[in-house]
C-alpha cells in the first residue's frame, strides 16, 4: 500500500468523524419514600392527632359564639375533609380565676405529656416568689414581680385609663379622645391604637392578659388576684 493510499481518508472514517454523538439520558431517580412525620418514631404509625385550643367562655362569648358551637364546627370540618374520621372532644376545666395562658391550662388539664414534664420540672426547680403586678397610680409606674416595667408615659396612661374603669369595656375611639390631645404630633386612629395596646402587653410579659380584648369593641381591665392597685389617698382626677 502506497503512502498516498494511507493518507487518503476512507469513506468509512469520514462518516465516523462527522456522525452525531449519542448522549445517553440519565436514568430517572428512583422515587423516594415520602418523608415521615418527625413526631412519629420508627416502627410506629400516626393514627390521629390532638389539637389543644385555649379559649375560655368569656373570649368565646365576646366573639359571638360558645365553646359547644366551636367544637361542633371543628368536628364538622374534620368530617368534610375525611368522612371516615372519628372525633372526640373533651373540655378542660380549671379553678375559677386560675392564672396562666389558656392553652397551657388546657394542655395540663388534659394530661399532655410535654406539659406534664414541664410542670414537674417547675415543681422541682427552686421556688421563685412572684409578687404579681403592682399598678402604682400615685407614682405613675408598674412593677412586675418586684421589677419596674419599662413603660412609656403614654403606655402607662393607657393602662391607667383601663384600670380606673375596671370591668367596663372601653372602645377605641374613647381611648383616642381621652388620651391624645388635638395638638399632639401623632394621634392614632382606631387601627393603630391596637399597636399601642400590643406594645403595652409585650412589656407586661407573663401578665399581658390583664388587658383583655373585647372583639369588635375595644379593651377592658378585669381585676386579677395577682394584680394590686395603689392610689393616692385622694381619688384620682382621672376616675370617672
Amino acid at each position: 500500500m502506497s503512502l498516498a493510499t494511507l493518507d487518503r481518508p476512507t469513506a468509512t472514517s469520514t462518516a465516523a468523524a462527522f456522525a452525531p454523538r449519542v448522549v445517553q439520558a440519565p436514568r430517572p431517580a428512583a422515587p423516594t419514600e415520602a418523608p415521615r412525620l418527625r413526631a412519629v418514631p420508627t416502627g410506629t404509625e400516626a393514627r390521629g392527632f390532638v389539637l389543644y385550643v385555649g379559649i375560655d367562655e368569656l373570649k368565646a362569648a365576646n366573639a359571638g359564639t360558645d365553646l359547644g358551637h366551636i367544637v361542633e364546627q371543628l368536628k364538622s370540618l374534620a368530617a368534610q375533609l375525611v368522612p371516615s374520621s372519628e372525633t372526640y372532644a373533651a373540655v378542660a376545666l380549671a379553678p375559677r380565676g386560675a392564672g396562666g395562658r389558656d392553652v397551657d391550662v388546657v394542655r395540663l388539664a388534659l394530661q399532655d405529656p410535654a406539659a406534664l414534664a414541664k410542670h414537674r420540672q417547675a415543681d422541682e426547680a427552686p421556688a421563685t416568689v412572684k409578687e404579681g403586678v403592682v399598678v402604682d397610680i400615685s407614682r405613675k409606674r408598674v412593677v412586675l414581680d418586684g421589677e419596674p416595667a419599662a413603660l412609656t408615659y403614654k403606655e402607662f396612661e393607657l393602662l391607667q385609663y383601663l384600670v380606673l374603669r375596671e370591668g367596663r369595656t372601653i372602645d377605641r375611639s374613647e381611648l383616642i379622645a381621652s388620651l391624645w390631645a388635638a395638638g399632639d404630633d401623632e394621634i392614632p386612629n382606631e387601627r393603630t391604637i391596637d399597636v399601642h395596646v400590643r406594645r403595652l402587653r409585650s412589656k407586661l410579659g407573663a401578665y399581658e392578659d390583664i388587658v383583655r380584648t373585647v372583639r369588635g369593641v375595644g379593651y377592658r381591665f378585669d381585676r386579677h388576684a395577682d394584680v394590686s392597685i395603689r392610689q393616692a389617698s385622694t381619688p384620682s382626677p382621672d376616675f370617672i
